[in-house]
């Protein structure tokens, strides 16, 4: 397999639009997503997040760098300053995601580098709202361990 990136091992755009539409529709409809919901709704709603998760998420995984180019940056503090993010909140978004990851049958080992991945943003997000401490800006680097996205590897 070599050394793919995520964003390929998942299915580049196709399968990373199953992803977040997955998620959303979970997000949508399921019980366990209606505190996201609820967040989405008194932000900008579950049609913009989709659209922005999908171009946050592209570059994340290592394809195109889609939110940055939009934006300038991927700073993921600041897409989520808007929004208080406790543990419920955090947890409930882990636990869509893993479903959503799980129902579009994403292979075993990809799944869980996914997982790691999220965990560690949604611990950094979560933090950062507790904490309140005006630190700066987490970076892709950072989010990962200092593995840069663009490349980030599958491993």
């Amino acid at each position: 397999m070599g050394r793919e990136n995520l964003y390929e091992r998942i299915g580049g755009a196709a399968g990373l639009q199953k992803l977040v539409d997955t998620f959303y529709d979970i997000v949508e409809n399921d019980p366990d997503g209606e505190i996201l919901n609820v967040l989405h709704l008194r932000g900008h709603g579950v049609a913009h997040s989709r659209i922005e998760q999908f171009n946050f998420l592209s570059g994340f995984l290592g394809g195109p760098q889609l939110y940055i180019e939009k934006y300038g940056h991927s700073n993921v503090r600041e897409m989520h300053q808007h929004v208080q993010i406790g543990p419920e909140e955090r947890d409930a978004w882990l636990l869509c995601m893993s479903r959503a990851i799980e129902k579009i049958g994403i292979e075993p080992e990809a799944a869980k580098i996914l997982m790691k991945h999220f965990r560690r943003v949604a611990d950094l997000i979560e933090a950062e709202h507790r904490e309140r401490t005006g630190r700066t800006a987490v970076s892709y680097e950072e989010a990962q361990g200092a593995a840069p996205m663009r490349g980030l590897a599958s491993r």
